[in-house]
C-alpha cells in the first residue's frame, strides 16, 4: 500500500483543516488506518485511528472532540477533519496503514500543519 497525504497548511488558532490520505492498491478496505503527528523536537505521537469499515474510531485525548477521522473505502481515502485548531497542534501529520493484528507498517510522506496564535 502506498499512501499520499495532503491538505496541510497554515491556519489561525480556532480554524479548521481537513487532511486527506489517498492510498493505492485494491485491498484498502482490509487495513486499519491511522493518523500520527510529529512536532519539532518531539517524538511521533498517535492522533486517531479507524477500523476497516469505519465503525470504530479512537482518538488521543489531546484531540478528542476536535478532530474526526473517517474513511471512504470506495475512494481509497482516509480523512482527518481538524476543528478548533490550537498552536500545539502544529506538526507534520502522517497517515499510516496496518493489517489486522499488526503494527502500522505503511506510512505516507507527511503533510505540514501550522497553527498560528
Amino acid at each position: 500500500v502506498q499512501l499520499q497525504a495532503s491538505g496541510g497548511g497554515l491556519v489561525q488558532a480556532g480554524g479548521s483543516l481537513r487532511l486527506s490520505c489517498a492510498a493505492s492498491g485494491r485491498t484498502f478496505s482490509s487495513y486499519k488506518l491511522g493518523w500520527f503527528r510529529q512536532a519539532p523536537g518531539k517524538e511521533r505521537e498517535f492522533v486517531a485511528s479507524i477500523s476497516l469499515n469505519g465503525g470504530s474510531t479512537y482518538y488521543a485525548d489531546s484531540v478528542k472532540g476536535r478532530f474526526t477521522i473517517s474513511r471512504d473505502n470506495n475512494k481509497n481515502t482516509v480523512y482527518l477533519q481538524m476543528n478548533s485548531l490550537k498552536p500545539e497542534d502544529t506538526a507534520v501529520y502522517f497517515c499510516a496503514a496496518a493489517s489486522i493484528g499488526a503494527s502500522y507498517y505503511y506510512w505516507g510522506q507527511g503533510t505540514q500543519v501550522t497553527v498560528s496564535s
